[in-house]
């Protein structure tokens, strides 16, 4: 596969399935068989295919979309009854369907991230990689504790041989699992957790309770670095779409891109009592904001009112950039959460165990399998949902501002 094409959706083709009148519904059996093509039909029918059909004299011929490698296949096939997959020129203004590449086993398991979302535009980034990427690292910084994070490593590794078999459906999900578990449990080590902070693992770089302040900051920065590989994608996606224009003057292209990294420079300028950065930000923030202005206006169609609606917009742009970098903050804060959870239920189980006995022992044991797997459960799903939200939110927002349309390949009857 050439390099440029890892990440971007399968290439198709259009073609016409061209075949004799009586031979067409042999050709169309082989089409449904192979499941390759995206037929132009109205319904899944054969019926309605055949009936769709364009016919010149003793030919007919049925178009649609077919992934380029898997054409050649395709056209042996059919030269078995005497048919030929033809390519056709892309009619102008019309898209090809998008399917996006499902060659090996954490690209496959990353995939249902996006689809969820939408369909990535034929034309656009296949973020697949780069989306599940971002989710199991803002996973395991909300989740940070090592003895959990070897928990979800157990369980992709089980559900990578299949066992329990009632959850055999979920077996191509294990990589992102194992992914989800490896980063808790990296968190885990530098925050120092192990089931709680048991002192099995030293802190290697900051306790969350201890540190509260600079956890949020190391948050916001790690939100930093996701908004602005999603502003490097948009703008390749706002280019793609509709060129050089579109990707300089879109609020997801060139201009917001400037105007966030102003907005972040300012803000770490305050931070470090840097005046050249904090001067420097802000005049990159100028002209993100002059950009994204005269795309406004020219969206609205100029005029007094037109720029009158282009301000309204930039003040919702600044105030939605601002908010949207504040928003990672909740990868600390849920981080704190499952770091505070984790304490109570050490700090019980110590305080159970220091009594003595067997009771005491007994129910201190109870006590720390319990809190663990409420924290484990609880967490776990918070964590999740959290990291959807920011994936979705914040990053496919900008990514993505069209809808593509799906590959269906047309397999006969509708079951």
């Amino acid at each position: 596969m050439p390099s440029h094409e890892v990440m971007t959706p399968v290439r198709m083709e259009r073609i016409a399935v061209v075949a004799p009148e009586n031979a067409l519904r042999d050709a169309l059996a082989v089409v449904a068989h192979a499941g390759v093509v995206d037929v132009d039909r109205a319904d899944d029918s054969l019926e309605a295919v055949v009936g769709g059909a364009v016919r010149r004299e003793s030919a007919a011929a049925v178009a649609g979309w077919c992934p380029a490698e898997e054409r050649p296949g395709l056209a042996a096939k059919l030269a078995g009854v005497g048919a030929a997959a033809v390519p056709l020129p892309v009619p102008r203004g019309v898209d090809p369907p998008s399917l996006l590449r499902s060659d090996g086993a954490v690209r496959r398991s990353f995939t249902p991230l996006v689809s969820t979302y939408g369909t990535v535009p034929y034309q656009d980034v296949d973020p697949t990689v780069l989306a599940g990427a971002a989710y199991v690292l803002m996973f395991g910084m909300m989740f940070g504790d090592a003895g959990q994070g070897l928990l979800l490593v157990a369980a992709a590794l089980l559900l990578r041989v299949g066992w329990p078999e009632r959850l055999a459906r979920w077996r191509s999900a294990w990589p992102f699992v194992l992914g989800a578990g490896a980063a808790s449990t990296l968190f885990g080590v530098l925050y120092g957790e192990f089931f709680g902070p048991t002192a099995v693992v030293p802190v290697l770089w900051l306790n969350p309770l201890d540190d509260p302040v600079q956890l949020l900051g190391a948050g916001v920065a790690a939100g930093a670095v996701l908004l602005a590989a999603a502003y490097a994608v948009a703008i390749v996606n706002r280019w793609r779409e509709g060129g050089t224009r579109l990707a300089v003057y879109a609020s997801s292209g060139v201009a917001g891109a400037a105007l966030f990294l102003g907005i972040a420079g300012i803000a770490g300028g305050l931070l470090l009592s840097a005046d050249l950065l904090v001067v420097s930000s802000a005049a990159i923030a100028v002209v993100g904001l002059v950009l994204a202005g005269l795309g406004f206006a020219a969206a609205s169609g100029g005029g007094a009112a037109g720029w009158v609606q282009a301000a309204v917009e930039l003040f919702d742009i600044v105030i939605r950039t601002g908010s949207n970098l504040v928003s990672f903050a909740r990868l600390a804060a849920f981080g704190l959460v499952h770091a505070a959870i984790g304490s109570v239920v050490w700090l019980g189980t110590t305080a159970l165990a220091g009594r003595g006995g067997v009771t005491g022992i007994g129910a201190a044991v109870l006590l720390f399998l319990l809190g663990n797997a409420l924290a484990f459960s609880l967490e776990a799903l918070v964590a999740a949902i959290q990291a959807l939200r920011l994936e979705f939110y914040e990053l496919f927002s900008r990514v993505f501002e069209i809808e593509g349309r799906p590959f269906r390949p047309w397999h006969g009857e509708a079951r």
